[in-house]
Order: structure tokens, then C-alpha cells, then sequence
């Protein structure tokens, strides 16, 4: 006899579904630790069975890294965008302020996503930190792009402790609440840091 008890699962393309998936995801890992974030209940959030979620991700790790993964990806998306706005030949500090923008912007959408790592260091699996390693790596690379030619060697030091002033910062918005009245404050403090270990914005 056919069960009558089984919730009805709405029919997703595995793109749809994916993303489903993902989403539920974010909302678990935001909430709570990862070590206490299980499959089942992502899942359940996502209104799919267990079974269905491991056709799509090899487990909880590799869940949680394909998560990282887009965050990255639409990070930089948001800013690319918000920098092929402005006109052309404005000011490095401009460029900077537009790119920092986008970036409160985007710790807005998930604001305990993304502050956990930080909160909780060491929390992630191995891939996870090994890619946003890699992305920090990356940022640092635009940013000398954004300042070259002045930028040197010597710089170095300053264009990997922008990020970490930055992310103290930011961690410091969003336990405030990420007001909008303090975005302001927030980029000058982070500019101003960045400008004063380089001694000066290149040309």
C-alpha cells in the first residue's frame, strides 16, 4: 500500500535545485557552527531528501566550500560591476572607495555568514580555508593593480594588512548591526589605513 505521510517535493532542474540547496545551506552555516550544522537538516530546509542532496555535493564539506565558492564569486561580481560604472581616469581612491562599497554591500546580504569565519577561526574544513586563501591571495592582487605602477615590493605589507584592518572593521559593523550611518565612517578608516602604510595613492 502507497504511503499516504510523505510530504509532496516540489520538481526543481538540477540548476534550480542546486541552487535551492545552496540557499539552505547558507541559512544553516549562518545560524549555527559548522561542526553543528547537519545534512539532514539542510535538507529538510531545502525541501529535499538526504539523498537527493549527495546527487549534487559529495557532503557537508564539499557543500560548505561550494558555498565559499560562490560567495566569492559574486563578491567579485558585485564589484566589477560597481567599477565599470564610474568614468573613466577617476581617482585611485575612488576606485577604492567604489570597491570597499560593494564590499559592505555584499557582507549586507549575509551578514552572520559571513562574519562566522572570523568569529570562530579555525571552524572551517581544510578546502574551505584553503580557497578563501587563495582568494585573499587574489584581492591582493587586484588591489596592486588598482595602484600600480606606484606600488612596490615594499607595499607588500601594507596591501596584505588593508584586508585585515578591513575585515576587523567590517566584523565590527556587523556587530553593530550594519548601520548605514557608519558606512562612511567605516571606508574613510579603511582608506585612510591603507594610505598612510603607503605612504601616499600612486598617480
Amino acid at each position: 500500500m502507497a504511503r499516504s505521510d510523505r510530504h509532496p517535493r516540489t520538481r526543481l532542474d538540477p540548476d534550480a535545485r542546486r541552487a535551492s540547496l545552496l540557499e539552505a545551506a547558507a541559512v544553516e552555516f549562518a545560524a549555527l557552527p559548522y561542526a553543528e550544522v547537519t545534512i539532514a537538516a539542510i535538507a529538510r530546509r531545502a525541501d529535499a531528501s538526504d539523498a537527493l542532496l549527495y546527487r549534487y555535493f559529495a557532503g557537508k564539506e564539499d557543500l560548505y566550500t561550494a558555498l565559499v565558492q560562490l560567495s566569492v564569486e559574486r563578491l567579485l561580481a558585485r564589484q566589477s560591476a560597481a567599477l565599470a560604472a564610474l568614468p573613466a581616469g577617476v581617482p585611485v581612491r575612488d576606485l577604492l572607495h567604489c570597491t570597499t562599497s560593494a564590499y559592505l554591500d555584499h557582507i549586507a546580504t549575509h551578514p552572520n555568514g559571513w562574519a562566522t569565519p572570523l568569529r570562530s577561526p579555525g571552524s572551517e574544513p581544510a578546502a574551505a580555508a584553503g580557497l578563501r586563501l587563495q582568494a585573499r591571495h587574489d584581492y591582493v592582487q587586484r588591489l596592486r593593480a588598482l595602484l600600480s605602477p606606484s606600488t612596490q615590493e615594499r607595499h607588500e605589507y601594507a596591501l596584505w594588512g588593508y584586508f585585515g584592518f578591513l575585515d576587523a572593521a567590517c566584523l565590527h559593523w556587523v556587530e553593530r548591526g550594519c548601520p548605514d550611518d557608519d558606512r562612511h565612517s567605516l571606508i574613510d578608516a579603511a582608506l585612510g589605513a591603507l594610505e598612510g602604510a603607503l605612504g601616499d595613492w600612486a598617480a
